[in-house]
C-alpha cells in the first residue's frame, strides 16, 4: 500500500498547497533514529555543541522572512506572532548555548572517599555534525513507531490529551519504558476576588479579552476559566468583557479539523442548562472562528454531571466565566479542577499587599493545582528565563520539567556517578585540577 502524502494545506482556504512529504513508514523511522545515534558522538564536546545551537539561530534568523512566509501559509498565525515565536526559539536555542558553555547544566558533584529541520542540518554540516542530528517523519503511526524505537531514550511531546496520551502509553508499555516529556492540556483557571472586582473589573474583562484571543485562542496558557463573583463589580467585569470581545475581529484556526473541533465543542457548551453567551463564539466565515464566552452560575461547575464538559480544554477564542457567590464556591470548583500549566489570581490592592489575609490563602488553594502561578497578570507568553516553569500536574504535562527555559536542558540528562575511578580515566569534569573550569559541588561544597 502507498504510503500517505501529507500535504501543506491553507487554513484560509481549506486548499492543498502542496505535498510536502509522504507518512514514515517504520523502516523510515528506524533509518531516522539510527542517523540521530550516529550523530551523537559528534555532540560530546560542548563548545560543538555550543557552536551548533548558535549557528542553528543563527540560520534561522537569516531566513526568517522565507520562514514567517511558509509558516503564515499554513498556520495563518500572521507575521507579528510567527515573528516573536521565531525570535523567542533563537533566543532559548542561544540561552542553551550560553548553558553549555557554563557547564554548570552537568550537575557536577563529587565526594571524596573520605567525605559525607533543512535549517538545522546546515548549521550541524557547518560545525562538523552529521546531519542525522536533526530528523523528521511525519504521521501519526510513524509518532507511535518513533517512541517504540528501541534506540529512542526519551521523547518530549505538546499536542491534544489524545495523542499526547497514546504516545504516552506506547511510551510506559516498551519493554524498557522510556521518560515521556507530554503536554497534553491545560484549562488555566482565574480566579477574580470580590475586591478585585469592586476595586477594577473593567480593567480586568479588558485584560481577560486580550488574553483569551491573543494568536485567535491558540496558546496552551489561554485562560479557560474565570471565576468572577457574582454583584455589581463582576457585573462591570462581564461588561466590559462583552465590548472587547464583541470588537475582536473573526480570525483563522490552525486548520479545519481543529476549527471543525471548535465549532462542534463550543456548540456542546452552548446547549448546557443555565449557560448564557453574552458573546457566542462558533463559525465566522468559511475558514474563520469568532470569539465568544459563556457564563454559567459557579454551583453547576461544582456538582458534576454534563457540566464537567466546562471543565476541559476547547481550543481557540472561548472561555468560560463562571460567577459564585462566595468563597466557598470558589473551593468546591478549585477542586475538580485537573492539572493545569498556570493558574491566575486578580487581587484588590488590600489583597496584594497583604493587608487582608484572602490573597495568601487564594495563592495557597491555586498552587498545587498547576506548574505556575500569577497574581494580577495574564498567562498568555511565556518568558525564556532561567526561572521559568512551563509544566504542571497531570494533564498538562506528564513530567514534572519544564519545557521553556534554562532548565528544560534537565529533560534530556541521565545522571551518572563514578565510584572509586582513577582520576586519569575520569572525565574532565570530573578532575580534582578543574581543567574546564566548571561551577561543582564538591564534598558538599559549592566550587566555583
Amino acid at each position: 500500500m502507498a504510503a500517505a502524502p501529507v500535504w501543506s494545506v491553507d487554513p484560509r482556504t481549506g486548499k492543498q498547497r502542496e505535498q510536502v512529504a509522504v507518512e514514515a513508514t517504520a523502516e523510515e523511522v528506524d533509518q531516522a533514529v539510527q542517523a540521530a545515534r550516529a550523530a551523537a558522538p559528534a555532540l560530546a564536546d560542548r563548545a560543538v555543541r555550543a557552536a551548533f545551537l548558535r549557528g542553528a539561530a543563527g540560520l534561522l534568523d537569516e531566513a526568517k522572512d522565507h520562514l514567517v512566509e511558509a509558516a503564515d501559509a499554513e498556520t495563518a498565525l500572521g507575521p507579528v506572532r510567527l515573528t516573536g515565536e521565531l525570535a523567542r526559539t533563537c533566543f532559548q536555542l542561544r540561552a542553551f548555548a550560553d548553558i553549555v558553555d557554563e557547564g554548570a547544566f552537568l550537575g557536577v558533584v563529587i565526594d571524596h572517599p573520605d567525605a559525607s529541520a533543512s535549517v538545522l542540518r546546515r548549521a550541524a554540516a557547518r560545525h562538523g555534525i552529521p546531519e542525522g542530528v536533526v530528523g523528521l517523519v511525519h504521521g501519526f503511526d510513524a509518532g507511535v513507531e518513533l517512541v517504540g524505537h528501541p534506540l529512542v531514550a526519551g521523547a518530549g511531546f505538546t499536542g491534544s490529551i489524545r495523542g499526547g496520551r497514546a504516545l504516552f502509553d506506547a511510551a510506559a508499555a516498551r519493554p524498557v519504558p522510556i521518560p515521556f516529556h507530554g503536554e497534553l492540556g491545560s484549562l488555566n483557571p482565574v480566579v477574580v476576588t470580590e475586591a478585585a472586582a469592586t476595586e477594577r473589573g473593567e480593567e480586568i474583562g479588558g485584560g481577560l479579552a486580550g488574553s483569551m484571543t491573543l494568536g485567535v485562542g491558540q496558546f496552551c496558557v489561554k485562560p479557560g476559566l474565570v471565576l468572577a463573583p457574582e454583584g455589581a463589580g463582576g457585573d462591570r467585569l462581564v461588561k466590559s468583557l462583552t465590548e472587547a470581545v464583541s470588537d475582536t475581529e473573526a480570525g483563522v484556526l490552525l486548520d479545519h479539523r481543529m476549527r471543525d473541533d471548535f465549532v462542534a465543542g463550543v456548540r456542546a457548551r452552548a446547549g448546557l442548562r443555565d449557560v448564557s453567551a453574552p458573546v457566542t463564539p462558533g463559525a465566522g466565515g468559511e475558514h474563520t472562528v469568532s470569539a465568544g464566552f459563556f457564563t454559567v452560575p459557579a454551583a453547576r461547575l461544582a456538582g458534576g454531571g454534563e457540566h464537567d464538559l466546562l471543565l476541559e480544554e476547547c481550543f481557540g477564542p472561548v472561555t468560560v466565566v463562571a460567577r459564585y457567590r462566595d468563597d466557598a464556591e470558589i473551593t468546591a470548583v478549585l477542586s475538580r479542577l485537573p492539572g493545569n500549566l498556570t493558574a491566575t489570581v486578580q487581587l484588590s490592592s488590600d489583597e496584594a499587599a497583604g493587608v487582608s489575609p484572602r490573597g495568601a490563602a487564594l495563592i495557597a488553594e491555586v498552587t498545587p493545582l498547576a506548574g505556575r502561578v500569577l497574581v494580577d497578570g495574564w498567562p498568555t507568553g511565556v518568558a525564556v528565563a532561567p526561572a521559568q516553569h512551563h509544566g504542571g500536574p497531570y494533564p498538562a504535562t506528564t513530567s514534572t520539567s519544564t519545557s521553556v527555559g534554562g532548565t528544560a536542558i534537565e529533560r534530556w540528562l541521565r545522571p551518572v556517578a563514578y565510584q572509586s575511578t582513577p582520576e586519569p580515566l575520569l572525565p574532565p569534569e570530573l578532575r580534582d585540577a578543574n581543567p574546564l573550569g566548571l561551577p561543582r559541588r564538591v564534598d558538599g561544597r559549592l566550587e566555583h
